[in-house]
C-alpha cells in the first residue's frame, strides 16, 4: 500500500488509523479544522451525503479506508437523527464509490467500516461473520451500508466491510464518557449486566484495518472486535478495579430508557461476536483480555507506545 486515503480522519477511530499511514489523503467537513495529529496528511472537503468525493483527492490511492458518518452516541434518536445516521452512511457511501467509479483507475481495495450492530440483539448466541443479520434500526442500517460499499466489486475493486465493536481507547470512544462517572464511584452494569459486550482496542481495530488492506485474502465481512466478548457486568467489574472504585450502581432498563430512548437498545443489546476472520488470517491482537486492553489505557506505561492515545 503506497498511498491510502481515509473519510472520517479526523475522528476518534480516524486519527490512529492516520497515524500509521505515511502517506495519506483524509476525507472531511472542515479541513481547516484538522488536528495537528493530521499535519503529515493532505486534508480535502467532503460533504459525503451531497455529492462524490473530489477527484485529486483520490489521485494515486490505492486502498481507500471509509469511517465517515453520523455518530449513533451523540443526542436522543429523534426521527431527523435516525435519517442522519442512515444517510451519513448509505447516501455517504454511495457517493463514495461514485467517486471511485469516475476514476480511470480504480484503487485495489475498499475498506468499509460497518458495525455489530449488523446481527441485532442475539442473547448467548456466539456471532460470526456467515450469521445472519439481525433486527432494528442500526441492523438494517449496517446491511444497506455494507451493500452499498459492496457496489465497488463491479469495478475490479475487493471490499472488506469492518463490523466495529465498541471502541476502547484514551483520548475518546466510550471511555471518555465513562471514565468520569466511574472515577466517582459510580459505575456499575446496566440492565441485567448479562448482555454481551463485543469490543476492541483502537490501536488493535487501526491494525487490523490497515492487515485487511494489504491482505488480498481477506474479502467481504470482517468483525473488528477481541477474540473474548464480555458481559456488561464483567466489563464492569474490570473497569472499577483498573480505577479502584466500586461498582455497585446498577442502571436499571426503564432508567436507560427513559433516559436514552431508542438508543437504550444499543447499551442494553447482547451481542456475542467472535472475529473469525481475523483469527483464521492470523492477525495477532494485541489486547485479547479486556481487563488488560483497560489497563494499558487508564494506567500507561511509558514505554508502552501503542497503548497511549493519539491526542490528549
Amino acid at each position: 500500500m503506497k498511498k491510502a486515503l481515509v473519510t472520517g480522519g479526523t475522528g476518534f477511530v480516524g486519527k490512529h488509523l492516520c497515524a500509521l499511514l505515511p502517506d495519506v489523503n483524509v476525507l472531511t467537513r472542515s479541513p481547516e479544522s484538522a488536528p495537528p495529529e493530521l499535519a503529515h496528511a493532505s486534508c480535502f472537503r467532503w460533504s459525503p451525503e451531497d455529492e462524490p468525493p473530489p477527484r485529486e483527492s483520490l489521485h494515486g490511492c490505492d486502498a481507500v479506508f471509509h469511517l465517515a458518518g453520523e455518530s449513533v452516541a451523540k443526542g436522543r434518536w429523534t426521527s431527523k437523527k435516525k435519517a442522519r445516521i442512515r444517510s451519513s452512511r448509505i447516501l455517504g457511501t454511495k457517493n463514495l464509490v461514485a467517486g471511485l467509479e469516475a476514476l480511470p483507475r480504480p484503487p485495489s481495495v475498499l475498506v468499509c467500516a460497518s458495525a455489530v450492530g449488523y446481527y441485532g440483539s442475539r442473547g448467548d448466541e456466539v456471532l460470526h461473520e456467515g450469521s445472519e443479520p439481525g433486527t432494528g434500526f442500526l441492523a438494517d442500517v449496517c446491511r444497506e451500508w455494507e451493500a452499498a460499499a459492496y457496489e465497488a466489486k463491479s469495478l475490479g475493486v475487493r471490499v472488506v466491510t469492518v463490523r466495529i465493536g465498541l471502541v476502547l481507547g484514551r483520548g475518546g470512544g466510550a471511555l471518555s464518557r465513562l471514565l468520569p462517572v466511574f472515577k466517582l464511584g459510580a459505575g456499575g452494569f446496566l440492565g441485567t449486566g448479562e448482555q454481551w459486550m463485543a469490543w476492541i482496542h483502537v490501536a488493535d481495530l487501526a491494525r487490523f484495518m490497515v492487515f485487511t488492506a494489504e491482505h488480498p485474502r481477506l474479502e467481504g465481512p470482517a468483525n473488528g472486535v477481541a477474540p473474548n466478548p464480555v458481559t456488561n457486568r464483567g466489563f464492569t467489574k474490570a473497569l472499577g478495579r483498573v480505577v479502584r472504585r466500586p461498582t455497585v450502581i446498577p442502571t436499571p432498563e426503564f432508567a436507560l430508557r427513559f433516559a436514552l430512548g431508542e438508543f437504550s437498545e444499543v447499551l442494553l443489546g447482547s451481542q456475542r461476536v467472535v472475529p473469525r476472520a481475523a483469527m483464521d488470517a492470523k492477525f495477532a491482537f494485541r489486547f485479547r483480555n479486556v481487563a488488560l486492553a483497560l489497563d494499558a489505557i487508564c494506567n500507561p506505561r511509558p514505554d508502552d507506545e501503542e497503548a497511549k492515545p493519539i491526542a490528549q
